[in-house]
């Protein structure tokens, strides 16, 4: 048992070699994933706030046919600025960059 001890022990040290070195690109690309999926969620939860105050009058067991189209229509059109806004965004930090 000792020796697969100090196997491990050598293995576990020598995280300089290369084979233990965390990958900058690889980890930016995780980042970059939670934070999309942060967005996502954020953008879902305010679209679905946003859209329940404005077309749902009283709550009930079931949504009438006119706050289904409100809500579809409201959820439309929430997708459709923030698609909108997502671009511009883009578009600035690409110049952004550009000029850097």
């Amino acid at each position: 048992s000792e020796g697969m001890e100090s196997g491990f022990g050598s293995d576990f040290g020598s995280g300089g070699g290369g084979g233990g070195k965390l990958d900058p690109g690889l980890i930016m690309e995780q980042v970059k994933v939670q934070i999309a999926v942060a967005n996502a969620q954020e953008l879902l939860q305010r679209m679905t706030d946003k859209c329940f105050r404005k077309c749902i009058g009283k709550p009930g067991g079931s949504l009438d046919n006119s706050e289904q189209k409100c809500i579809a229509m409201c959820m439309d059109r929430y997708m459709d600025s923030w698609n909108t806004v997502s671009r511009a965004y883009n578009s600035r930090l690409q110049r952004e960059r550009a000029n850097m």
